[in-house]
């Protein structure tokens, strides 16, 4: 397998919703994806990337899904289903735990936090397209959750705004194996550019010297 190259200048790492709600034991969400987290390794990978991609300067964007308070859907005429789940759960509340990052995810100086999306996909809506390409980026690299509803719709749309698409199949997790495999053995292969493990993206990012 022939690896793809990533210019630092040109790549952005896209970081979709690390929220304790769904990386931290207790929250919200992580009863859904801990079986999927469990077996890709989910949490271990995304501190291995985290580390590898800042050694690679690429810089780091944090796409935040919007944080809920109540009733903050009031007066919607056409709210998705998945919407007014998360606003009945209140997942990811503004203020309190749940919606704060995960502790092993917390932005660091430089990196960019896009403004918050409301559905799924972290260009909709938000300045995350202007962002990158005031940066000069082409590239995206998209990890984060969950496979097949924010990290595949930000990917696809990613794709349709012209940017090459990387998706990292172990660093991400879904409510089911099958939502897993839906992601990335029949949706992903229909718009992203490359699907690799946390370890194929590592080499190709620490080539040898």
């Amino acid at each position: 397998m022939t690896l793809p190259t990533y210019d630092s200048a040109q790549t952005g790492y896209l970081l979709v919703d690390p929220y304790n709600d769904f990386l931290s034991e207790g929250g919200k969400l992580w009863g859904l994806i801990e079986e999927t987290a469990t077996q890709n390794n989910l949490l271990s990978n995304l501190k291995t990337l985290d580390t590898v991609v800042r050694g690679a300067n690429i810089p780091v964007f944090y796409v935040p899904h919007h944080r809920s308070h109540p009733n903050d859907l009031n007066g919607w005429h056409n709210p998705s289903p998945s919407q007014a789940r998360v606003s009945q759960g209140q997942v990811f509340a503004r203020g309190e735990w749940g919606g704060e990052w995960h502790p092993d995810f917390v932005p660091q100086p430089g990196d960019v936090i896009t403004q918050e999306h409301w559905g799924q996909s972290g260009f909709a809506n938000t300045d995350l397209d202007f962002l990158l390409k005031q940066r000069g980026i082409n590239r995206v690299i998209v990890v984060g959750l969950v496979a097949n509803t924010c990290v595949e719709s930000t990917a696809r749309y990613a794709m349709e705004l012209g940017y090459h698409v990387t998706l990292v199949k172990d660093a991400t997790a879904a409510f089911s194996k099958d939502r897993m495999h839906s992601a990335h053995e029949v949706n992903g292969p229909a718009y992203a550019h490359e699907i690799l493990t946390t370890a194929e993206l590592v080499s190709a990012l620490m080539p040898a010297t």
